[in-house]
Order: structure tokens, then sequence, then C-alpha cells
């Protein structure tokens, strides 16, 4: 029997959520107050001179488009949004087709007109007798609609000649309803064993037991479902850390769901090869049981109680009392701050992404942007053991939900919001995105003479936004520094997806803290990777650049000044090695290396050419890369985490690294970025940096609740190397030079400072929260995605 709808949409809200592919949706920009700000803080009128032509289609372009699609004949045999069923081809996404950077420059650089609007649609095409269920992009334009407007496969950004991934569950709903019933069968048995009832009718308390699937897409076809039992986490949606150690494998390969099976059940190292076998077993005398994983007080993050002793008094906070000094086209989302431009744009799938970033009026990043976020796991048990995810399918922009201002950004930050479309409306996540500058705590620069202290202080402007994934939330930040310097950095807090640690003998099947630690009565930690794959398009005093390896390494000289009796001196010395075709690089031990990008045509006023270093910047180290060789799991999905870095030739027909359906299609995927490094001269060329962000993540008890962000920050710098003639940020800096004297000191300012006090509302220390302004969170889970699955 069917649970209830009731019982079956709370599963679902906790298994499918998401939206799955990529979106490219611009935000929409708006001041936020949440209180009155005293001083100045409205933003002065100001215009971008060019339009933002990665602006999403406006909703009178959406509308044209959804009419072109279901008035005209196409033969998509589309069913309008509400009325669709998984049985039915139904627009799970329209939004704008990013134009090619080659007819972008032409509009950017030159006198041309924009380049044409095209509109990128992606169809939920239904099984049929002779297809399977797949996922279909189009491309609709040039844009508004006309008699020249047509429907075109879109096909030039996929490698793998396709543009199409095979849908593995269209019809989630049916999943979620037999695996439902499937569960129920065994309530006896889990009730005894894991001390609760799979979720279903009438059971919603603490110890409900939720199924969670692991799939795997084998490479004959068939689909292999691993489900592992976690405890809901409703006291502090801590179901990624409430593993239970019992799991099910579905065969799901077959359209017609009366022809699933359960075909394995594990529990405490044994494997049973059917239910029967299980049932039997537990009903053997000797049967050994597994102390199961509870939830309680241990998983809460928030800590109520007095803490020690300081805690009651607030801590010190920023302000900003005489408004902000960048400048806001909100209508073209375009920033201007100390010397820096640049536009902002929306993906549904990856976020944030900024085009035409320049510093003093000359381009240095055509394109910066997250591409994938890849999360590996490893374990001896039949979750941990094949887990990995691709968050884009998760769509890490939809789940850009509001900041809390004051916590997530300071009060006096500009925030900003994001709209996109999704089937056939239009949907916003507001105050999403956050703008603001800061002042460092250590100084930019300083010195001190016998009779004089020279200091400037370190300001800097952050772009943030916050993807919350499943049990994950990133915190991605886009950095300017005064120097020309910018920074991307990621940072991760949540709860760990942990495995379950049994206390039989049966089940230690493996070293001891081979995969992890030990961190609560029956959860361990399991070892994973973070690699989060971005885009960096340089354009160095142009397009035409190269790659140069500028390696710190020792060497025996001689010297004509030596003393006679000595031969030579041990030192070390600069080598230059151009990289003269594409390829993968990793950061060098000791650092014992840069990455320079340059112009060899290009030169300061020294005879230096022009440049941009890449380094690791202020995280925890060196950014990392996966760590697993040919991964089983992830076959060709994902070839960019294999190295730290890479660098190709730019070309209009490789605008990413990943597609979010790679995740389904990994043996296959829609863009595999091992064909991307082909062995193409890059000298003087124009040079795509991908780059790799991330962690090693070896958990331990200090990420119970959730892991700390200081704890888990990588981060990649892009700063200038011989591009100016001299420190540009003298020209921007506010600091005081300091005269010593004995009858006085002389300060002598430069820039400007305060020369009288301010007064301050509560609101600018303490936002009003209580006018956040959402109502609930989307928030996913990391399974399937209920409305990209067609229901």
């Amino acid at each position: 029997m069917f649970p209830s709808n009731k019982y079956l949409a709370a599963l679902s809200s906790l298994v499918v959520f998401t939206v799955l592919f990529v979106f490219l949706t611009p935000p929409s920009f708006s001041l936020l107050s949440f209180g009155r700000v005293p001083i100045i803080h409205e933003i002065h009128d100001f215009k971008s001179s060019k339009q933002n032509i990665w602006a999403d289609l406006s909703d009178l372009e959406f509308n044209d488009v959804l009419k072109f699609l279901y008035s005209r004949p196409n033969g998509l045999n589309l069913t309008k949004g509400v009325a669709a069923t998984p049985s039915d081809n139904r627009i799970l996404l329209v939004e704008a087709l990013t134009p090619n950077k080659s007819d972008s420059l032409q509009y950017l650089d030159k006198t041309s007109e924009p380049p044409p609007r095209w509109a990128r649609v992606t169809i939920s095409q239904a099984a049929t007798e002779k297809n399977t269920a797949t996922l279909i992009d189009y491309m609709v334009g040039p844009l508004p609609v006309d008699d020249t407007t047509q429907l075109l496969p879109l096909d030039f950004c996929y490698n793998s000649g396709r543009n199409y991934a095979r849908n593995p569950i269209p019809n989630i709903e049916g999943f979620l309803h037999w695996v439902v019933d499937s569960v129920e069968e065994v309530s006896d048995i889990t009730q005894d064993l894991l001390e609760g009832l799979p979720i279903g009718a009438n059971r919603s308390d603490a110890n409900s037991l939720m199924p969670i699937p692991r799939i795997s897409v084998v490479e004959d076809g068939r689909m292999v479902v691993w489900l592992q039992f976690y405890r809901t986490g409703q006291k502090s949606d801590a179901l990624s850390i409430l593993p239970q150690g019992l799991y099910a494998k579905l065969d799901a390969s077959d359209s017609d769901t009366g022809e699933w099976e359960i075909l394995q059940w594990y529990y405490n190292g044994i494997l049973y090869n059917s239910t029967a076998m299980f049932r039997a077993a537990w009903h053997s005398p000797g049967f050994e049981k597994v102390l199961p994983n509870i939830d309680g007080d241990w998983t809460d993050i928030e800590d109520y109680s007095q803490g020690p002793p300081g805690r009651e008094k607030p801590p010190p906070v920023m302000v900003q009392s005489t408004g902000p000094r960048y400048d806001i086209d909100r209508n073209q989302r375009f920033v201007s701050w100390m010397g820096f431009e640049f536009y902002v744009a929306f993906s549904q799938s990856t976020g944030i992404s900024l085009f035409d970033i320049k510093f003093k009026n000359e381009r240095i990043i055509y394109e910066l942007g997250m591409q994938e976020a890849l999360a590996h796991y490893a374990g001896s048990d039949p979750t941990q053991g094949a887990q990995y995810f691709l968050d884009t399918f998760f769509s890490m922009g939809v789940r850009m939900f509001e900041l809390v201002p004051g916590y997530d950004c300071p009060a006096y930050a500009t925030y900003l919001s994001t709209s996109y479309h999704a089937g056939d409306t239009t949907l916003t996540n507001k105050n999403n995105i956050c703008l603001f500058e800061y002042t460092a705590d250590h100084a930019l620069q300083r010195h001190t003479t016998a009779h004089s202290v020279t200091i400037s202080r370190s300001q800097y402007l952050v772009l943030r936004s916050v993807s919350t994934v499943g049990n994950y939330d990133y915190t991605i930040d886009y950095l300017f520094y005064l120097d020309g310097t910018i920074e991307v950095k990621v940072r991760a807090s949540g709860f760990i997806f942990g495995a379950f640690y049994g206390s039989s003998d049966a089940i230690k099947l493996t070293k001891a803290n081979e995969y992890g630690y030990r961190i609560h009565d029956a959860v361990s930690s399991s070892m994973h990777d973070h690699v989060i794959n971005f885009k960096a398009d340089l354009d160095i005093a142009g397009t035409t650049n190269t790659l140069v390896r500028v390696g710190i390494e020792p060497t025996t000289v001689s010297y004509n000044w030596e003393h006679a009796d000595r031969a030579s001196r041990n030192t070390m010395h600069l080598v230059n090695t151009p990289i003269n075709e594409e390829t993968g690089l990793d950061w060098p031990g000791n650092s014992g290396a840069v990455y320079i990008v340059l112009n060899n045509a290009s030169t300061n006023a020294w005879g230096e050419k022009r440049g941009y270093r890449i380094t690791p910047g202020t995280g925890m180290g060196t950014p990392p890369h996966l760590t697993i060789l040919n991964s089983t799991s992830l076959g060709k999905a994902a070839e960019w985490a294999g190295r730290d870095l890479w660098v190709v030739k730019h070309k209009d027909t490789e605008p990413r690294s990943a597609s979010p359906v790679n995740f389904i299609e990994p043996q296959s995927p829609l863009i595999d970025f091992a064909k991307f490094v082909d062995g193409e001269a890059i000298v003087q060329e124009d040079l795509v940096i991908y780059f790799n962000l991330g962690a090693h993540h070896i958990a331990h008890s200090g990420d119970i609740p959730n892991t700390l962000m200081h704890t888990s920050a990588s981060s990649v710098m892009f700063t200038p190397h011989n591009f100016h003639d001299r420190d540009p940020s003298r020209e921007a800096v506010q600091g005081v030079k300091l005269e010593l004297g004995e009858r006085g000191h002389k300060p002598r300012y430069f820039g400007g400072r305060y020369a009288e006090g301010v007064t301050l509302n509560l609101t600018d220390l303490e936002p009003n929260l209580e006018r956040y302004q959402a109502v609930r969170h989307d928030v996913t889970d990391l399974s399937f995605n209920k409305s990209f699955m067609g229901v």
C-alpha cells in the first residue's frame, strides 16, 4: 500500500528538491536596509558605458520564448508545467545563452553592436517505446522572436557530440513510492536493529529512518542503487552525521518499477543475497547486532549556556559611517572600486561569475567563475566506498539563500538579489549576494626610520555568496586589493558526511583510522577530497599571452669578483621556462616556482614583460587536487580534478570545464575535460587557466557538530608581476607619515580620514534580523531532483 501523500511529500522534501543543470541568470541588484543608516548610505547615480551582455533574459524575452515554444510547430510536443506528468515532455529551464568571447570582444573593444541574444532551453523528454527518457538542450534565437528565430540543437559547447543526457529516474515519484514500500517490509527488522521505523505513514518522530540512495550507473546501462538508512536528524537537521549500519542494493534498470528488486542487504560486515536470507539470519540464534547511531544533544550547533567569562559582552564590529566608496550600476550589474571595474552574472548551477574585470582601464580577466565542485569520499562500506558528488547537479546558484546581515557580511554591506527562470516561472532569492569594503587587521605597508614611521591601512573589496548544498555551506568570495590583486576564496562549514562506526568485530574490516576517526558512539569521520574548479580567462595587456614557470632553484656559480682560492659559490637563481603546450600543472614543493601569465609583446617602463602571477592565496596551505587516481566511481566526469591547475587555448566551443549532468553520465560525460588538453601550442595565444580550490578533509572530533571555516579555507591569487612601473596602491591607500621630534610628533595623512565623531544606531551594530525576508530555504539533500526528473 502506498504511503499517504503527506508523508511521501515529506520524503520527497528530504530526498529531492533541486533543479538540475547549468543556469546563468543575472541578479537583480538592490540596496537592503535593516534599520536606518545614520550617515551617508546612498550610492550616487552611476552608469556603465556598456551593456551587460551576459545578463539573463528579461521577463519580456522569457515570455516571448515560452510563447514561441508552445505555439510554433517544432515537434517537441510540450505539456505546460503544472499539467505535466513523468510521461510528458516539459520545459525545465529557459535562460540566456552566454555569448561567445569572440563576439563579446567585438562589442567591448570596438564599435560593433552587442552580440545577438539567444536563449538556451532544456527539455525533459519522456521515455517512449523506442527511446529512454532524456534531458535535451536547444538554443532559440535570435531574440526578440521574429520570423528569423530558430530552434536548434545546442551542441557546439559539448565535446561529446551530443546535446542530451539520459535521465536515469524520470519518474522520481514512482521511485520514492517503491523505496518506501520496500523498506516498509523490513520495518520490524529496522525497529529491532536501528531502534526506528522507516519514514512513512504516521511516522514523523526523531527516530524515523530515511533510506538515502547512492546511484551507480554502470557501463552496460544497468542502474544500481545502494540505499543506506539514516536517522532523519529532525532535532538539528543533522541527517548526514546520523548514518545507520544497514544498506540495501536495488536494481532499478527497468523503466517498469514492477521489475525492480532488492538484490542484497549489507549489515555488520556481512552481505546477504536476498531479503529472505537477511530475515532468516536476523531470526537465527547468535545474530549479532551493532550499536545504532542515535540523535541527541551532541548534534546541536547552538549552545545557549553562559559560556566562559566575556561571552556576555558583544564583540567588536566593523562600521561604515560615510557611505560606500564603490559604485554600482544596478541595471547593468556593474561595479567600480579604486580602479577596478567588472560585471556580475549569475548561473543557477554555479552561482556568481565575473566578466570584463579591469584595473586602471586595462582588462585583466575576461571571465572568472566557478565551474564545478567535487566531493569524493573513501571508506569500506557500500556508501562511503564509492560516494562522490558533483554539486552543480544540485544547483549551487539556486541554493544561494538570503544572507544574514551582521554575520555573513557587515551590516553596512550592499545586499543583492538573484532571479532565475525555471520551467514556466520566474523565481527570486532575495539578498543572497553581498558587496562590501573591509579594512584588514594588518597594515598594507609600513616602514620605520630613525625619525619617522609610515604606515598604510589595507582595504579590500569583497563580493560574497553562500551556497548550501545538502550538508555543506560554501562561502565563495571574490576579493579585490588596492595593488590590482584579485583573489578567489572558498570556505566550507556545515555537517560532515559521516560513516557508520560499528562496534562489532565483524565490521572492523580495515586498519585502525584508515579512512577516518571515531567521533561519537556510532559514527566515524569519513575522509574526502573537496576539489572546486574555477575558470580564469586572463587577458594580460591583450589576448595574446604566454604562461611561464619561474623556478627558484639552487645553483653553483663562479664569479670574477670571488677570492682567488674560491672557485665557485653555492647560491640560487631564477629559471624561466615557457609552457609551450596545453597541459596540467601542480603547485611545486617548497613553493619552489611561480606561474606567470605575461604578454611577450608588452613591457613596462623598465623593459620587463608585463604579467600576472598565479599563486596560492590566504587559505589553509596550498590548494589540493584529487588524491584518487582513475576513480572507479567518477569515471571521466571530472578530469580537471587530477591536477592543481591547467592551461589551455581559449575556444568558443569550450566555454565550461564541466556539465552538471556529468554526475549522471560519468563514463560518457557531456563534457570530457581531458579532450580540452590536446597538445596545442599556447605561446602568445589566448589562454584560459582552470584552477582548483578545496581541501583534503580529514575530519575529526572538532568537526562535530560543524566544520569551522578558518580550518577549511582555500584560495588562489592573481597578483601583478611587473605589470605596473611601481606599486599602484600608493595612489589609493589611506595612511600616515608620523614624523618624530623631541618637541612633538607631526602626523601627515594621505587619503581620507575621520575629522569628527559619528553617531551610530543600534542597527549599525546589531541588524534587526526580524526583517529577514525568507520564509523557508529550499535546501536539498544530495539525491535526485524532483523538478528536474519531470514530476
